[in-house]
């Protein structure tokens, strides 16, 4: 029972028949229960809740995982929520850590902008609230979880991650058997109410009863139920409204009283959590820009800070991989340990040859040629959430190629890229279900762990994991983001 290939040999026993049996009552289930995304082919379905729905992209059966490795992750959460909450308190270090990405991507120079001017103006609230998720992928050469990335602001699918544990639950508890599957197997996963209780209780530190929580989204936004879901949850758990806006209307509807309370359209706001901002199409205007500001200059709770977001950069994950460097934020040998553990091979690609600018010049010269020949083996990163922006393959050999012979223009553009060890999990048989339509493929998965974290002063109210999300792709996709349509929603079989 519940062996890794247990999937494939029920792909050999299972008829056309009864996997189209299979595949439609997993599409009522996500039809009834709300996993639902908008139709992209349907012009109004970011913009009017309710018009063209479809399922979302899902596996049909949960994918297998080493129960240690996925424990070990969950015991990592809050170590890494403890390291964001240090490192965001050390201006000096996010500052000079980005400030080369930021002579060369605008969008990071608009955040630390905003960071130094509000450092200038003082911060007003005590009260940090994180709602990080942290992604892994088992890596087949090292037989260990390896950090991918740390996401420290709009981390997406608290809501729907959940729905879908729900749903393999119910098909393993139908088709288990056949499968040779067992339910006990499908961690449960409170991904959407720990996300909630964390808002809440931001909410209740904050202390006023009639305020409302601000969700800062896109318009349109074809993600919007897994959005919801946690607003109704507030709701139904805390009896708290959600109010919708984006940073455009933020910016129309906006203002900060002389006590620096944040009214949107006439209502106190109390805490702020950002579903949108965390990429240059969220600003399209210096309307967006001023807009952040306003939300940062509120004493308003934010989720999260100009600084949690800014910990949150790639160029920072990079350098706290360096040597000495996580000893800044991290006293403990043992947490030492354990995080460092996790940590992939991350290089910097700033400085001169031969400087101690950024990383050693020689060695980073040396790390772009082996990367130019082996571009197999890497992954070029830029300053960008969300799925569709790291390069690959040969790209890497072009764009280093590139850049490395275009003087200080491309010395600059390099320092706003970094390299990452490409990871490669085991391949597993899975039928895939998207738009209605299901086929079997080789696929990959990536698991991702929520935390939540909320500080009030000296005081931590809140420091733990909270729930994942497993994403799966076709073995022959680079990019893992499902909103973006590169993966679909899965969920761990423990192994």
């Amino acid at each position: 029972m519940g062996q890794p290939d247990a999937i494939s040999d029920f792909e050999k026993s299972i008829s056309d028949e009864e996997l189209q049996g299979m595949v439609e009552e997993s599409l009522v289930w996500s039809s009834l229960s709300g996993l639902v995304v908008g139709d992209q082919t349907v012009e109004d379905s970011g913009s009017v809740p309710g018009a063209g729905l479809v399922p979302a992209p899902v596996t049909l059966l949960p994918t297998p995982f080493p129960a240690n490795l996925f424990h070990r992750a969950v015991e990592l959460a809050p170590l890494f929520n403890d390291l964001v909450d240090a490192v965001s308190q050390d201006a000096d270090f996010l500052q000079s850590t980005l400030a080369s990405a930021g002579r060369s991507d605008s969008f990071t120079a608009g955040l630390l902008q905003i960071h130094a001017e509000i450092l200038k103006r003082g911060i007003q609230q005590p009260i940090r609230l994180g709602m990080h998720r942290s992604d892994y992928m088992l890596d087949t050469v090292t037989g260990s979880i390896l950090q991918v990335e740390l996401n420290t602001i709009s981390s997406s699918f608290p809501g729907l991650t959940s729905r879908v544990t729900d749903l393999h639950r119910h098909m393993v508890g139908m088709y288990g058997e056949k499968a040779g599957l067992s339910v006990d197997a499908v961690p449960v996963n409170t991904a959407a109410t720990d996300m909630a209780d964390a808002l809440a209780a931001a909410w209740r530190e904050y202390g006023d009863e009639s305020s409302l929580v601000l969700m800062v989204v896109q318009k349109p936004e074809r993600n919007m139920y897994d959005q919801h879901c946690l607003s109704q949850h507030l709701w139904q758990r805390h009896g708290i409204r959600v109010l919708r806006r984006s940073l455009q209307e933020v910016q129309q509807q906006g203002a900060i009283t002389d006590t620096l309370d944040l009214r949107v359209d006439g209502h106190r706001i109390s805490v702020v959590y950002y579903r949108a901002g965390y990429g240059p199409s969220d600003y399209p205007t210096d309307l967006e820009w001023q807009a952040r500001l306003l939300l940062e200059r509120s004493s308003a709770v934010k989720c999260p800070t100009i600084s949690y977001h800014l910990a949150g950069a790639k160029k920072i994950q990079q350098q706290l991989a360096q040597p000495g460097v996580l000893e800044r934020f991290v006293a403990d040998e043992t947490s030492l340990r354990t995080m460092r553990q996790c940590f992939a091979g991350l290089w910097s690609l700033e400085g001169e040859e031969g400087t101690g600018e950024g990383d050693d010049g020689t060695a980073r010269s040396a790390i772009i040629a082996e990367a130019i020949r082996e571009p197999a083996a890497f992954v070029l990163k830029p300053q960008r959430e969300g799925g569709g922006n790291n390069i690959y393959d040969e790209e890497i050999s072009r764009k280093l190629t590139e850049l490395t012979a275009a003087g200080e223009a491309g010395k600059q553009e390099l320092a706003a890229f970094i390299l990452m060890q490409r990871l490669f999990p085991p391949m597993h048989r899975s039928v895939l279900i998207r738009c209605c339509h299901h086929s079997w493929n080789d696929t990959l998965s990536e698991l991702g762990i929520y935390s939540t974290y909320l500080r009030n002063g000296d005081k931590v109210v809140i420091n733990s994991a909270a729930g994942h999300l497993l994403r799966t792709k076709t073995a022959t996709s680079n990019e893992g983001g499902v909103a973006s349509g590169f993966a679909v929603l899965d969920s761990p079989y423990l192994v």
